[in-house]
């Protein structure tokens, strides 16, 4: 139960967002994300992996793992199970087609 009240205190924050960073092509669901992978999937959290760029085939993976229950985490299975496959299929393509650029350090 104290899973489920973390996972829902960290999911309706995000729900009620009002799309910041968002644009007409970002699917709703996203918005379960953005509490801890932040609103483009640049993570806002130090424990929460970014999404922006990721392979689509790893999301997806990655998704279905959390949500079989093959991997655990009190927040993502939550999500996770709530999705269904038509919805995680269109978060994998939204945040791998995110651009992401990686400078080196100045020296």
């Amino acid at each position: 139960m104290k899973a489920f009240a973390t996972a829902l205190a960290v999911a309706l924050p995000a729900l009620a967002l009002s799309g910041a960073g968002a644009d007409s092509s970002q699917p709703a669901k996203s918005r379960l994300c953005t509490p801890c992978h932040g609103p483009l999937g640049i993570s806002v959290q130090p424990d929460a992996p970014n999404l922006a760029g990721q392979p689509r085939g790893y999301v997806v993976a990655q998704l279905e793992a959390f949500r079989s229950g093959k991997r655990a985490h009190a927040q993502m299975t939550l999500i996770a199970k709530s999705l269904t496959d038509a919805e995680i299929l269109e978060l994998a393509e939204w945040f791998s087609a995110i651009a992401v650029e990686a400078k080196p350090p100045p020296r």
